[in-house]
């Protein structure tokens, strides 16, 4: 199984120009290979030819000039007149050979046959058809016909194959020579070539890789220009069309969700704005009337004080969509040295005061970790965080702020061994309203916007939050950028926009 895996991360992906051009060279080399293997064997058959109507041509005079037994007032000497150097004769008898020579300069000389070339020499049938045969006392292949003497013996005549080897050897060469050079070149062509065709296709792949790195959960996204292409007849046009319209489908689909989460933020802002006076003036009147120096009816009383305390809670929930309009916006934050140590201490301090029923722990490093941002609103991060654990832990919780600074980002942990958030609200759990549950929630006057403030904040101060929870144990784990250095804080908070507290 490892070495399976190992084999796929070994693996690398191919591109389509590697393959189209390899995919090329490989025919080309197929090609090469049959007309080479065709030419070799029809030239090598063409020259066996040849050297078979030489064989027949010299009538084999020279085999049968070692008949000396026929003629033996005859000079005892082989006729070697009219054959070409090289020429191999043999007389067998009764399937022996008797005798065996080979022309060298106009003579003969006798050839001592080992085993095996008497056995493929017997093994001859005597037709007068040419049959090539490997000598080992020749060290060489000869083309040898045999035929029936006039004493009832067989006479071999033969010529060497050497030419011919060595003529379709040297063709083989300038075969492999000619078609490797034709091959570089044509793999050099062809990758111009699939180069060239596949450059829009190219086109397309970089349209869509954009497309890809575009944040485009939020905000207003600029799409890229369609890809341009001549014909839509072809492939790579009909890809080209069929991405420009998925394109342009995207883009309106964009257009219009942003356009829709522009004008629900400008309600919320707007409703938020509106309704801060009537809700500060309800306020107003309410502790005005609990203030009567007279007597006031139980029933009275208890209606200003609930009128008071749902006033306060709308109060904070008009506060929440105020900031999280702002931050929807944009709005530059301050951008300040903030002590998160110092910040730690005091909201923990807060939150021992709210809640004596929890155990509240502190693991802060000894010297102070300072980041740049808005002190108030990571403030409000930390209290959110700390109130959260508190609404929904039951007493007996031990709830523990931890701190840790690194050379690139600071981490600040807020972790309890309380029952944990349900899995099924994990993934939405920093969306607005979200409450893992409604009726607590309701109750201990939570509005479900906590943590998506958190979550804002966060983001604003380009840093990140994550949630890993199960059953007794919970961290909200948030990773803040390191401070700045001093020159680059101040340049950076003269040159931007007036922060909004």
């Amino acid at each position: 199984m490892r070495r399976r895996l190992a084999d796929r991360r070994a693996r690398r992906p191919v591109s389509l120009r590697l393959r189209l051009t390899a995919g090329l060279v490989v025919l080309l080399a197929v090609a090469c290979a049959v007309v080479g293997v065709a030419t070799v064997v029809a030239l090598e058959s063409f020259l066996v030819g040849r050297v078979d109507q030489q064989l027949a041509a010299t009538g084999g005079r020279f085999a049968a000039s070692l008949e000396h037994e026929k003629h033996p007032d005859a000079d005892n000497v082989p006729d070697t007149r009219g054959q070409a150097e090289g020429t191999f004769g043999a007389r067998l008898l009764a399937g022996h050979a008797t005798q065996a020579a080979l022309v060298k300069d106009d003579t003969d000389a006798a050839v001592h046959l080992t085993l095996a070339d008497r056995r493929a020499l017997a093994a001859l049938p005597p037709d007068g058809g040419g049959r090539s045969v490997h000598l080992s006392a020749l060290d060489g292949r000869y083309r040898l016909v045999a035929v029936r003497g006039d004493d009832g013996d067989v006479l071999v005549t033969g010529l060497p194959l050497r030419p011919v080897e060595d003529t379709v050897h040297r063709l083989e060469i300038v075969e492999a020579a000619v078609f490797g050079a034709a091959m570089a070149a044509t793999a050099a062509a062809g990758a111009a070539w699939v180069r060239l065709s596949l450059r829009p296709l190219k086109r397309v792949a970089k349209t869509a890789t954009e497309v890809t790195h575009m944040p485009l959960a939020t905000g207003e996204v600029a799409m890229p220009a369609p890809v341009p292409h001549s014909d839509a007849d072809t492939e790579v046009g009909q890809v080209a069309t069929a991405l420009n319209r998925m394109l342009g489908h995207i883009g309106d689909a964009l257009a219009r969700r942003h356009a829709s989460e522009e004008r629900l933020r400008h309600f919320a802002a707007d409703a938020s704005h509106e309704l801060r006076t009537p809700i500060a003036t309800v306020r107003a009147h309410t502790d005005l009337a609990l203030r009567h120096p007279g007597p006031l009816p139980k029933e009275v009383q208890h209606s200003l004080e609930r009128i008071a305390a749902t006033s306060q809670r709308m109060s904070g929930l008009v506060d929440d969509l105020l900031l999280l309009a702002r931050l929807d916006a944009g709005r530059p934050l301050a951008r300040d040295p903030v002590d998160l140590t110092r910040l730690a201490l005091d909201t923990m301090d807060d939150a021992r005061t709210l809640s004596t029923r929890h155990h509240w722990l502190l693991d802060l490093p000894e010297k102070p970790v300072v980041v740049q941002g808005d002190e108030h609103l990571l403030h409000q991060v930390l209290a959110n965080l700390l109130s959260n654990a508190r609404l929904h832990t039951p007493p007996g919780t031990h709830v523990t702020v931890s701190l840790t600074a690194h050379t690139d980002h600071t981490e600040l942990a807020v972790s309890d061994d309380g029952p944990g958030i349900p899995e099924a609200f994990q993934a939405d759990i920093f969306h607005r309203f979200t409450r893992a549950d409604p009726g607590r929630s309701r109750r201990t006057g939570g509005t479900g916007l906590g943590l998506s403030i958190v979550d804002a904040v966060i983001t604003a101060h380009h840093g990140t939050i994550t949630l890993t929870s199960r059953s007794g144990s919970t961290t909200f784990l948030l990773r803040l950028p390191p401070a700045s250095p001093p020159g680059d804080h101040a340049t950076r908070h003269n040159d931007a926009e007036p922060p909004f507290a």
